[in-house]
């Protein structure tokens, strides 16, 4: 079963820039891992400020080793995640039916 993060970044007022920057350097990098599936970021047009990410990896090992890498540290954790006033993610697991 493959092990799925959807997150929803709402970035500070004034810091949508800075957010859709780290994406755009966040996501190719993390679609090379390994063990990931599926990444795709997206910024609502009616809502500038939030940002989505849908994520799909092998299992729950693969998401770690994401969110333990060095280009989720830099741009996520060092540049993204700064300019959030909220910050959430669920996780899922696939069924297989």
């Amino acid at each position: 079963m493959a092990f799925v993060c959807s997150a929803t970044w709402t970035a500070k007022p004034g810091e949508e820039e800075t957010v859709r920057a780290a994406l755009a350097e966040l996501s190719p990098a993390s679609r090379e891992e390994p063990g990931n599936l599926y990444y795709q970021a997206y910024q609502s047009p009616e809502e500038p400020t939030v940002f989505r990410i849908f994520e799909v990896y092998q299992d729950k090992a693969a998401f770690k080793a994401h969110v333990g890498s060095e280009h989720f540290a830099q741009f996520g954790v060092g540049q993204a995640i700064p300019a959030l006033a909220n910050n959430e993610h669920e996780t899922y697991e696939t069924l297989d039916v």
